[in-house]
């Protein structure tokens, strides 16, 4: 029977571990490597992070499988297992240029089920976690459930470069939805926009395109908070391909799909 306990346990250690060291690198020199295009960062603390994290699970867990960002693990053709699913930096430009509003974040799965979720906020050291059916902690406070909250009244996580440089998208269609909407907001780092509504800070999020290790953490702890994760079109989330991404407070959910995203060729 898996001990989820002693996973949980080691995961936290782990997380707080690679926070550390991030901190200690930034009087550090940073390589900036470019990924697929001049705005996708990459630096060797990202990949050093997940290097870090992979010693460490394969060193405790080797039975377990890994998915990260920086292609230093196994490619996954399915979610058989148990399963990490690691983005060492979320926020990569952010760390960069800022040295503040990135994560690191960790969702551990067993079939295809989200039972763990770790997001670091390694500068502000401000730990959400979740284990299912355990409730969402930030640090030592609990959070509590999502309530539902109309657009008029809802802050939405929103990045209107992602809309104005996709060519597919026609960016008049969320504008009824950014100008009803209480205000929106871009932190660039998914996982913790994702963290954000878990905490009540935000209302909902949504970009075009989203890979697994970005929400994997996050959407376990949406989800444990009586909130939907879904794609742009409302259909579940394959977890090992990139897609469109919505998370959001339960009613504000179906609320934005039927009146905003209808038209949209996502």
């Amino acid at each position: 029977m898996t001990n989820w306990l002693e996973i949980d346990k080691y995961a936290k250690e782990w997380i707080k571990e690679a926070g550390a060291r991030i901190i200690k690198s930034f009087s550090s020199e940073l390589i900036i490597q470019t990924k697929s295009n001049k705005n996708d960062l990459v630096t060797q603390i990202d990949k050093g992070t997940e290097e870090f994290l992979i010693n460490k699970i394969n060193k405790v867990f080797p039975s377990h499988r890994i998915l990260g960002e920086e292609g230093l693990s196994e490619e996954l053709e399915d979610l058989k297992g148990i399963v990490w699913i690691i983005d060492p930096i979320d926020g990569t430009m952010n760390f960069v240029h800022m040295q503040r509003d990135f994560a690191i974040s960790i969702g551990i799965y067993e079939d295809g089920v989200g039972k763990i979720g770790l997001i670091y906020d390694v500068v502000a050291d401000e730990l959400y976690h979740v284990r299912k059916g355990n409730g969402v902690f930030m640090n030592d406070i609990r959070l509590l459930p999502l309530k539902d909250t109309a657009v008029d009244e809802a802050i939405i996580g929103l990045n209107a470069t992602w809309v104005t440089k996709n060519k597919r998208i026609d960016p008049t269609i969320l504008e009824p939805l950014v100008k009803e909407s209480r205000g929106t907001r871009s932190f660039g780092s998914a996982c913790l926009e994702l963290a954000y509504i878990a905490a009540g800070r935000m209302d909902a999020y949504l970009t075009l395109r989203l890979s697994p290790w970005d929400y994997a953490a996050g959407k376990i702890m949406v989800e444990e908070l009586g909130g939907k994760v879904t794609t742009l079109r409302n259909e579940p989330l394959d977890l090992l391909t990139q897609q469109s991404f919505f998370a959001s407070k339960p009613g504000l959910h179906d609320e934005i799909l039927q009146k905003y995203l209808k038209e949209g060729n996502w």
